[in-house]
């Protein structure tokens, strides 16, 4: 009895030692600069919650976007060291953290790429610390991935996944020779592959932070991965030059689409179609793959056009947000009050999964800077959009919506 004592109370020493070394960023964002007096310090006590073992990983992400809304750039040091924290786990429930899986999050541009620390006593720590210490001063390549990705790309895949909405998943699959790439940017190439298939048996059921056995969710999950370069390949990333990884695959389309084989009708390239026609009254209609009207666009396998739709993924029916529309690009995607965000997610999408040529990435950038400048967040923009990169007169409101039900991504 006595010695069962001793170790409940080393246990507990430890377990609050642990949670102490995960308190670090919180005095850093009290005594940020920027802001009103007293945000700062209700902001630090709000940021412990999100460090605790039942608080979803997605929203450590917001509230350091919330930091630095409300506290301004000076705050960014302080958001870093919230995005970078480790985030406490019971470990007599699971072995292993679990990571947000929103590729959205955080929305700051100075948090992305930014990866968490994790507890030493997970295999693989070592490695997953290391690239978070580096990740603070040299962000790797977050372009359309969420922090679980990047950290999968990174090497590091011991671990459970979460969505903003609180879905339960699989890790993605770690990156082969991860550890010494180092930042994505180097002479590597990226393939993404996604699954439109459910979590398989083995992950069917997850257990959360709190111990209760979670069923995963029936959603798509993105899986990265990385491979060396070609010689080739090398040559002409030493160049300046666009390579596309010969290990890319298009992302299948849900089990509920019917895919076609279509021309592109542009001989730029031998890209083929991507996904087939759709009508789904959750994840919504997609009439199929089209080719852009603009001589020299080649958007590979995807359809870059956007859609502005009431009533999306429970919201009013008098609230329109921006989506994508093609189930291949909107994998994942949240949609938004703020097209930005939408036609950001677009031209990642271009270069993550589509295979998309030079003309066409160029052509979404200048598209981009249009709708920014425009300013505007009606279906006259998603027009614009969709005009840009040659597909006028597409429609913007494909669902009819709003409708019961209509989630409209994938």
């Amino acid at each position: 009895m006595f010695s069962k004592a001793i170790l409940l109370s080393v246990l507990a020493a430890l377990t609050e030692a642990r949670f102490g070394q995960e308190q670090l960023p919180i005095s850093a964002i009290s005594s940020a600069p920027g802001g009103q007096s007293g945000q700062a310090a209700t902001l630090a006590g709000q940021s412990i919650s999100f460090l605790l073992a039942a608080a979803n990983p997605c929203d450590k992400l917001k509230q350091a976007d919330l930091i630095v809304a409300t506290l301004g750039d000076g705050a960014i040091p302080a958001a870093i060291g919230l995005v970078a924290a480790e985030q406490n786990f019971n470990p007599f429930v699971v072995s292993v953290p679990t990571i947000c899986s929103d590729p959205t999050l955080p929305t700051t541009q100075a948090l992305r790429g930014i990866v968490p620390l994790v507890d030493p006593a997970v295999t693989g720590s070592d490695l997953e610390n290391a690239n978070s210490a580096k990740s603070k001063t040299t962000p790797f390549d977050a372009t359309g991935l969420s922090v679980a990705q990047v950290m999968a790309a990174q090497g590091f895949s011991n671990f459970t996944t979460k969505d903003a909405a609180g879905n339960v998943g699989a890790a993605p699959a770690a990156a082969a020779g991860g550890a010494t790439k180092g930042n994505a940017n180097q002479a590597s190439s990226a393939s993404v592959v996604a699954s439109a298939a459910p979590a398989s048996s083995s992950a069917a059921a997850q257990v959360d932070a709190c111990g209760g056995a979670v069923q995963a969710a029936p959603t798509t999950l993105a899986t990265v991965t990385k491979s060396k370069a070609t010689k080739a390949s090398k040559t002409k990333a030493a160049g300046g030059k666009a390579t596309a990884s010969a290990a890319s695959s298009a992302a299948a389309a849900p089990a509920t689409s019917t895919t076609a084989a279509a021309s592109t009708g542009n001989t730029a390239t031998t890209g083929t179609a991507g996904a087939g026609a759709v009508s789904d009254p959750v994840t919504g209609t997609f009439s199929g793959f089209v080719a852009s009207s603009i001589s020299g666009l080649d958007f590979g396998t995807c359809t870059p056009t956007m859609k502005f739709e009431a009533g999306l993924n429970g919201r009013a029916a008098t609230e329109s947000t921006f989506q994508a529309i093609d189930p291949v690009v909107n994998k994942g995607q949240q949609e938004a009050l703020n097209p930005n965000i939408i036609t950001n997610r677009i031209c990642d999408q271009l270069t993550n999964v589509c295979g998309a040529n030079a003309a066409a990435k160029t052509a979404c950038t200048a598209a981009k800077a249009q709708i920014s400048a425009l300013g505007t967040r009606n279906a006259a923009t998603a027009d614009a959009w969709n005009t840009a990169l040659g597909f006028a007169g597409t429609d913007t409101n494909p669902d009819k919506a709003p409708q019961t039900g209509l989630v409209g991504h994938t």
